[in-house]
């Protein structure tokens, strides 16, 4: 019988393939894919491989991925499906954490690594054309660059129309996208890491505690998408009532009512 797979894109099923010690090299590879660094990454060791059950249940846990390389780069990686408004910000603010989190308070700040963090987002964040941007710290006028120690990745899958062949990052966002894509299946023959990938998603898929884990991390999801969806409508509510507010004595209620979608009643209570 056929396995219906988990989707890889939430973030219990993409740390479990991205992020697991027992295959590296997955990891290695939509590194080298993604970052495309001139000498190729070759060892990662990862450095926060635990989920316990009450991680899986918080939906305000994040599931990120922080990984070493062996020459001393930090990268982390997060995996995104919902645009909470706070992409930008908060990714500097995981690469903040990372890049302190090497420093002891006794050597030197020359010391601090190379740290990258890594956006794969299930939504449109930036006003750009390609899938895949990279941000570093540049002068305005010359671009030059000051240094090389910040590096933020935002992959943005949405973007992405066709899996390039020629492209392995291409690859990978259309393994995350739908892993049961004609093109994927083929390139499952050509690129070992991505079979490796399908594999452990099909093992996972199959798996009942798996099943339970992806089941519990889906509604801690879901609960949080509610929670932000009400103190949105919350907002815009008040927000209505303010402007009904300022409009009272110039308009008349109903054509306020039209404007804001207040009802009547609403609008002559206040």
């Amino acid at each position: 019988m056929c396995t219906q797979l988990f989707d890889p894109k939430v973030d219990y099923v993409f740390k479990n393939i991205f992020g697991s010690e027992k295959h590296p090299r997955i990891l290695i590879s939509f590194l080298n894919a993604c970052i495309k660094p001139k000498e190729p990454i070759v060892e990662v060791k990862l450095k926060n491989t635990e989920i316990t059950k009450e991680y899986i249940e918080d939906s305000f846990s994040r599931l990120d991925i922080l990984a070493k390389t062996s020459t001393g780069e930090l990268i982390n990686i997060e995996m995104q499906r919902a645009d909470e408004r706070n992409m930008v910000k908060r990714s500097l603010y995981y690469w903040s954490k990372a890049y302190i989190s090497e420093y002891t308070g006794k050597g030197a700040y020359a010391n601090l690594p190379r740290t990258i963090c890594i956006n794969v987002l299930d939504f449109i964040l930036l006003e750009e054309e390609k899938f895949h941007n990279k941000y570093l710290i540049q002068n305005a006028s010359n671009n030059n660059l000051l240094t090389d120690t910040l590096e933020l990745h935002f992959i943005e899958i949405p973007k992405m129309k066709d899996i390039d062949e020629s492209d392995l990052l291409s690859i990978w966002v259309g393994f995350l996208e739908d892993p049961n894509n004609e093109k994927v299946i083929s390139l499952e023959r050509k690129v070992e890491e991505l079979q490796e990938a399908k594999e452990e998603l099909a093992r996972i898929s199959r798996d009942p505690k798996e099943a339970e884990n992806y089941r519990m991390r889906e509604n801690a999801r879901n609960d949080r998408l509610n929670a932000l969806l009400s103190a949105e409508e919350k907002g815009e509510r008040k927000a209505k009532l303010e402007i009904a507010k300022s409009l009272k004595g110039i308009l008349s209620d109903e054509i306020i009512s039209e404007k804001t979608g207040l009802s009547l009643e609403e609008i002559k209570s206040l």
